[in-house]
């Protein structure tokens, strides 16, 4: 029988979450790294048992570690994230100055069929890559050295390269998002880069037609429509057909375009799942129930889910790692909150319940779905 894992990162460790295929019994394993950050927590779709996590201690700085035994061990790895176990020391890569400050690895991800090759995005706005499993790293320069860089601004958690979608029918094209400078496009594995923001509006920073400045919060694709995108921004809900090309909004009915998840049915791709957020100055679920919204339709109509998940006097926030789905039958939804909690759904929405309720605040969520 199939079996899902549910990968969680949070304030104070990570969490291993895992069921059988009925997704009724859950084993809670963790915390590993008790007391660090741990941004995202991946595990690789070509082994299962090779995962990596992403730990950051205002103490020890930035330690990428890999399991490869299903998380019951953990090691650190990497000359680019070197840690040498001294308080307050750990060297950036090739120790060279930059033209940017490196302060975190905010995402890691694995390569669809080579479990050696693994991708991270780190902060501030740049992008690396290993074939060896996380021992070694090497940055894309392509993408700093893009001519928009000097612009590029910082959104309220920093300049943060928060997002890599690998193209499952196209190896060399690559989609990062960087807050908040918009989405770029490699068709030529990272060597050079274009801006892929026609059709996004962010006020007037720097203008209302700006080639970059988009705080993009998320991107959300269907392996098996790889040229359709979709996006939560900082406002809006975008949709691309034409593999970045050009972006329309469909936010539609929700109560607010604001929030920062989104994913898409693993076996349904035009059916779109977002967590509206009351505002930017606000962080919590609009009049403080928390609801996810499904849309069937690609976008523009929306319907609230929200049997078993609280109702009122909810005031959590869902960042942008912290909503997954895995393949089972009838798809399985998974959102973690700052509040310490994971909500689970085996009917792609319709019904949810808590996995767990008293983790720290959760940073991200990700499911296996283990054969």
């Amino acid at each position: 029988m199939s079996k899902v894992r549910v990968l969680v990162g949070t304030r104070k460790g990570a969490f291993l979450l895992e069921a059988d295929g009925s997704r009724r019994s859950w084993e809670v394993r963790g915390p590993f790294f008790p007391g660090w950050e741990v941004y995202h927590v991946a595990g690789s779709p070509a082994d299962p048992e090779r995962l990596y996590a992403s730990a950051s201690s205002s103490w020890f700085g930035q330690v990428v570690h890999r399991s490869d035994d299903g998380g019951a061990t953990w090691h650190p790895v990497g000359n680019a994230f070197a840690y040498e176990g001294v308080p307050g020391t750990h060297q950036w890569y090739d120790g060279k100055p930059r033209p940017w400050e490196f302060a975190r690895v905010w995402h890691v991800e694995p390569s669809l069929d080579d479990p050696d090759v693994a991708f991270a995005g780190v902060e501030a706005a740049a992008l690396f890559r290993t074939d060896d499993a996380g021992e070694h790293w090497r940055e894309l320069p392509g993408l700093r050295n893009h001519g928009s860089g000097p612009s590029w601004q910082p959104g309220a958690g920093g300049m943060c390269l928060h997002t890599v979608v690998l193209d499952p029918a196209n190896a060399n094209r690559i989609y990062v998002a960087i807050s908040a400078a918009g989405v770029f496009r490699t068709s030529d594995g990272g060597a050079t880069w274009e801006a892929v923001n026609k059709g996004l509006r962010s006020g007037e920073i720097p203008s209302s037609d700006a080639e970059v400045g988009h705080c993009v919060h998320k991107l959300a694709m269907h392996p098996s429509r790889p040229a359709v995108l979709f996006m939560q921004k900082h406002w809006d809900v975008m949709r691309s057909d034409d593999e970045g090309g050009s972006w329309r909004e469909i936010s539609g009915n929700l109560p607010s375009d604001f929030g920062f998840a989104i994913a898409v049915h693993a076996h349904e791709p035009d059916t779109v799942y977002v967590v509206p957020i009351t505002s930017d100055a606000h962080h919590f679920p609009p009049d403080g129930m928390l609801r996810v919204y499904r849309s069937r339709t690609g976008g523009d109509e929306w319907e609230p889910l929200a049997d078993g998940l609280p109702q009122q006097h909810c005031f959590v926030n869902v960042l942008r790692d912290a909503m997954a789905v895995d393949a089972l039958e009838g798809c399985g939804v998974y959102v973690g909150t700052t509040g310490g909690q994971v909500y689970a759904s085996r009917d792609s929405g319709d019904h949810w319940e808590p996995l767990v309720r008293d983790l720290p605040a959760v940073l991200s969520v990700e499911a296996q779905t283990l054969t």
